[in-house]
């Protein structure tokens, strides 16, 4: 019996442009450090497209693919000696201070893909499929659970153990100060904000610049260089 044939899927794509970066990136960079555990998580979207698992795969892949768009458009911006946008400036700023941990990297990542890009990915993906905000609810909420999961393997495999990490520890501080959670949850409030605010175009340009250098300050904060 001849085997089925794999269908690829565009999310695919974007598995293959995040294993290529981590190949290419020396393992101690920040941004590889990102580039892994998003690497991880996008595998495992496939996976579950693959088996038919989300309430509508189209949607799912859209917004898959224009959310990872926003994040290889920094990294591509970064490698032509263009600016990336605010949210991402910190990250590629301090990808090799000796004095920012692993874990840092990785919550710095994290902050700005979900905090600015998450929201403009919603967008682009009811402006594609021609549907509201709304009708993502369910797949909205079905990526964010597996985004949950991102924050659980950082803690996992980044965060150190309770032995070293001390309730004194500046680390202990920093990750008590930010919520994956609370930052999906912002992330389709703003996607709701700017797609009503979609036939005032300078006033949604004004939104996402202000939320561009919002998410920018968070994730500086985050990248704080702490002591061994």
């Amino acid at each position: 019996m001849a085997q089925c044939e794999q269908v690829l899927t565009p999310v695919d794509g974007v598995v293959a442009r995040l294993s290529a970066l981590d190949a290419a990136l020396p393992a101690r960079d920040g941004v590889a450090v990102f580039n892994r555990v998003y690497l991880a998580v996008t595998r495992a979207v496939d996976r579950r497209i693959d088996a038919g698992l989300f309430p509508d795969n189209r949607a799912v892949i859209t917004l898959d693919v224009r959310f990872a768009e926003y994040y290889l458009a920094a990294v591509d911006a970064v490698a032509d000696g263009r600016r990336p946008p605010a949210c991402w400036r910190p990250l590629f700023q301090f990808r090799r201070h000796p004095g920012v941990r692993p874990v840092q990297f990785a919550l710095a990542g994290i902050n700005a893909h979900i905090g600015h890009d998450l929201a403009l990915a919603v967008v682009d993906t009811c402006r594609t499929l021609g549907c509201e905000p709304a009708d993502l609810e369910d797949e909205f909420e079905a990526v964010g659970e597996l985004l949950l999961s991102l924050e659980e393997r950082i803690r996992d495999e980044l965060v150190p153990g309770p032995e070293s990490l001390r309730v004194a520890d500046p680390l202990t501080h920093l990750l008590g100060a930010w919520s994956l959670d609370r930052a999906r949850d912002a992330a389709w409030t703003a996607a709701r904000a700017l797609w009503a605010l979609r036939r005032l175009p300078d006033v949604a340009a004004e939104f996402t610049e202000r939320l561009d250098t919002a998410v920018g300050f968070a994730g500086r904060m985050l990248l704080t260089p702490l002591p061994d």
